[in-house]
């Protein structure tokens, strides 16, 4: 895990106190909320519906336990006892108050966390798999270079004001769980022919009010060449992003307008000048040492199979359940992933309570070689617990409502946080999510519909990924009444895809109902073990649409 050097500690430590100065000025008066929000965007406060929120920067969703236990410490208070762990690995605070921000963000100095560039038209925090490091078939960690390329992008000079918001994630594994293609950019970690380890660049991806899944701009980048080649994209989006529209500012819209090809000539020209400076060549010795920060643990030598494992399954049915669903198979025998759903039956998808963040913490500590990952579907991951350890962790988890079997289920949604919160927001998700949980509550039932990704939107910017659920749903506003849009067929993954959208909207009264009909016809149409994006692939819109809108 990347610990802070002096000058990262520097560098936070005189944000905070510049913030402290601009937060006493708009107290007072002298900075009005226009001439405030530039400044406190910067610093990752926004003003929402009811109060300011903060959002707090996660790097690559990694945490120790003392940085878990400090983001406790911040919601227990500075907040109302809980936060909202987001889509892009960050975690959001929806009631500090403004006076008290400095002194917030003092505190998460102190464990080497902040809130820079978590919001504004700047490169924002760099998302990877939460698996990385811990799964089979990783050609590499992706948080090492996800570290470099925040190191890079921190105060650019030439990024701190792009024409919108940029987001990068990082992939090391052929499965992508970091969503790559939904991003401005999105990297592969891959091995050229030669067996040399590279980049597979991917450019032009986003969700929002004009989705597009981004084009491969690069087969393979070496590895020294990599920060060169995103300098190279971001340059030729700096000059060339709108900025007059900010609907049409993204560099997906620049990239569709522009061509796949011809934005590949403009960033290999681009490329080259750069290339031949020598400028962004990372040395190795500074590679290396933040490659050390992310070495393995120190796994203990273990068989494949425990039996106190095997006889505890078979003894409690509910912890079989649970390891069916969130556990997941390490990389080095006698160990296992683990994965902690924060969607509990009828909950706030994301949210955590002080008291549970706590837990987490203490758990990691005690089994996970002190660590904890972030996913961006709004979960916590434990990446590395002994297989005798297993029953242990899943009853602490029991006691504090955290062991809901439901990954990747129908009832583990993500939702963003809606009209509850949102002053963007045309609809709300967090009820509707948690209606669809109570709705398929069932355990027996969930196992049997399988995998199914249902992802909500308040609105059109998107920040619940409904563009690519499986069922997508989008809140939308009708003369003062909330609608929801129904689209099927999305992905995130190596496939990603957008959904299509099924036709007319549905009223809150009717929406869950709707989803009980797809999932019917999904079941009546399935053949064996076909999850519901491989139904839908094969048999298309038309007959979900004829049993979702049949008079």
């Amino acid at each position: 895990m990347y610990r802070y050097d002096e000058f990262d500690h520097q560098l936070v430590a005189e944000r905070v106190e510049q913030f402290r100065g601009q937060v006493e000025r708009r107290i007072s008066g002298e900075l009005s909320e226009d001439a405030f929000k530039p400044l406190r965007l910067m610093n990752g406060v926004y003003l929402q519906l009811h109060a300011y929120m903060l959002r707090v920067a996660i790097p690559y969703g990694t945490l120790s336990s003392r940085q878990l236990r400090k983001l406790a410490h911040i919601a227990r208070v500075y907040d109302r006892g809980y936060g909202h762990f987001t889509t892009r690995q960050n975690i959001q605070y929806n009631w500090p108050a403004l006076a008290r921000i400095p002194d917030l963000l003092a505190e998460l100095a102190e464990v080497e966390m902040h809130a820079i560039q978590t919001s504004g038209n700047c490169i924002r925090n760099v998302t990877a798999d939460q698996y990385a490091g811990a799964i089979a078939d990783e050609i590499e960690d992706p948080r090492i270079i996800s570290e470099i390329i925040r190191q890079w992008s921190t105060f650019h000079p030439e990024f701190s004001y792009l024409p919108r918001k940029f987001k990068i994630a990082v992939t090391g594994h052929a499965h992508d769980r970091a969503a790559i293609k939904l991003h401005d950019i999105g990297i592969v970690i891959v091995r050229n022919d030669a067996g040399e380890v590279g980049y597979e660049v991917h450019v032009g991806g986003g969700q929002g009010r004009t989705p597009f899944i981004a084009k491969k701009l690069a087969e393979f980048v070496p590895k020294d060449k990599l920060l060169a080649y995103l300098e190279a994209v971001m340059r030729v989006y700096n000059m060339l992003g709108r900025r007059d529209n900010s609907y049409k500012a993204r560099i997906k819209i620049l990239v569709h307008e522009t061509g796949e090809e011809e934005m590949r000539r403009l960033v290999e020209a681009e490329f080259a000048q750069i290339d031949a400076s020598k400028m962004l060549e990372v040395p190795q010795g500074e590679i290396d040492r933040i490659a050390s920060y992310f070495q393995p643990p120190a796994l203990e030598t273990l068989p494949a199979r425990s039996a106190a494992f095997d006889a505890r399954k078979g003894e409690d049915a509910s912890f079989a359940q649970w390891c069916r669903t969130n556990v997941v198979a390490h990389k080095e025998s006698g160990y296992a992933i683990v994965n902690i759903s924060l969607k509990p039956i009828g909950g706030v998808p994301g949210d955590a309570t002080d008291v549970q963040m706590e837990e987490i913490a203490e758990l990691a500590e005690a089994y996970s070689f002190d660590e904890v990952r972030v996913t961006h579907e709004q979960n916590l991951v434990l990446p590395h617990i002994r297989l005798d350890d297993l029953k242990a962790v899943y009853d602490r988890l029991v006691m504090h409502n955290l062991a809901t079997p439901n990954l990747g289920l129908i009832s583990d949604t993500i939702a963003c946080p809606g009209l509850d919160y949102c002053n963007l927001a045309n609809a709300r998700s967090i009820p509707l999510a948690q209606e669809i949980s109570n709705r398929f509550a069932d355990l027996d039932r969930q196992y049997d519909i399988g995998e199914l990704k249902i992802k909500i939107s308040g609105c059109i910017n998107a920040c619940g990924h409904h563009h690519v659920g499986h069922i997508g749903i989008l809140g939308v506003d009708k003369k003062g009444t909330e609608f929801y849009q129904i689209s099927l067929g999305g992905s995130a993954d190596e496939h990603a895809s957008l959904g299509d959208i099924t036709g007319r909207a549905f009223t809150e009264d009717t929406i869950v109902d709707a989803i009980e009909t797809l999932v019917e016809t999904y079941v009546g149409l399935r053949h064996a073990d076909e999850r519901f994006i491989e139904t839908y692939r094969r048999v298309g819109l038309t007959p979900f649409k004829e049993r979702l809108y049949a008079e």
